[in-house]
């Protein structure tokens, strides 16, 4: 799993790339929450054109963050989600949190 960032314009463009599941999501944890823990940016988006496979350990990392930055009022949103990323967005119903840009 690797995982990329860059802040532009007040916005966090994270891309992940590879397989979410259960083991890589530690060291994504982390990852993300390291560049979540920045300052300079209002809100996120997370590109997951890149992402093969998710499972669920990688739906609850992504609703950690989500929770995370809740609290702190920055949204994040989700563009160019892979086919495999989008059948597992609706079916959880990610999307009502973490709204799909294109």
């Amino acid at each position: 799993m690797e995982v990329k960032n860059r802040i532009y314009n007040n916005t966090l463009y994270v891309l992940l790339s590879g397989e979410l599941d259960e083991h890589s999501a530690y060291n994504t944890r982390i990852k993300l929450d390291e560049m979540f823990g920045e300052k300079g940016f209002k809100q996120i988006i997370i590109d997951l054109s890149e992402l093969d496979f998710m499972d669920s350990t990688g739906i609850g990392v992504l609703i950690g963050r989500y929770k995370r930055m809740k609290d702190k009022k920055i949204p994040i949103y989700i563009c160019n989600p892979s086919m495999h990323a989008e059948k597992i967005f609706k079916m959880t119903g990610l999307y009502e949190i973490m709204p799909k840009i294109i």
